[in-house]
């Protein structure tokens, strides 16, 4: 059987995962650039950690070999990272989240995601060869990993990486009680300000 059918059920269990968590409302994608809600954020940074932590162990036990590391091009990628999150901003939604909310039936999501998709996958196509071989020119560093380019085992990477997101996370968890215990109401009959 080919792998790649793989995708198919894969993709279907992200987009439920993608649902359920409430990920394809457009106040959970806004509210991260408006740090009021930081939904997306939690949901992201576990998702990598789990990964990493799972694919690294599978490939240390010599049960896949990773495919070829893509080429960084550190400016196009800052680039590609500015316009995508321009995007995402402003529609309220990214590409994974979008599938998943056409995937419910919201007309907003199917028509304007996806006329947004096919816009800047049209955009990039027509503009590609003009652009691309100038951007990529400046601060090539090939198909490397950051393991590789610091010379480190990958678990070290991947503990620290998951340290960072366990300190962020209670960070976060620590200003949300703070701040929710700031917004809470006062008993009734009470006039004392809590400032």
């Amino acid at each position: 059987m080919d792998p790649t059918w793989l995708a198919i059920p894969i993709g279907l269990v992200f987009g439920f995962a993608l649902s359920r968590g409430g990920l394809t409302r457009y106040s959970n994608i806004v509210g991260v650039f408006r740090f009021t809600n930081l939904t997306v954020i939690k949901f992201m940074l576990t998702a990598l950690t789990v990964a990493m932590i799972i694919l690294y162990a599978l490939k240390g036990m010599s049960i896949i070999q990773f495919p070829n590391v893509p080429e960084t091009y550190i400016v196009g990628n800052l680039i590609g990272g500015l316009i995508f999150g321009v995007g995402m901003s402003l529609a309220g939604y990214c590409p994974g989240t979008c599938a998943a909310g056409a995937g419910e039936g919201q007309i907003d999501y199917l028509i304007s995601g996806v006329l947004g998709l096919l816009a800047g996958a049209l955009a990039y196509g027509v503009t590609y060869l003009q652009v691309f071989p100038a951007i990529a020119r400046i601060a090539y560093i090939g198909p490397k990993t950051l393991p590789d380019l610091l010379m480190v085992n990958p678990f070290l990477i991947i503990g620290i990486f998951a340290a960072a997101v366990i300190l962020l996370f209670y960070y976060l968890e620590r200003g949300h009680i703070r701040k929710d215990k700031l917004q809470e109401p006062l008993p009734e009959g009470s006039k004392e300000s809590i400032i």
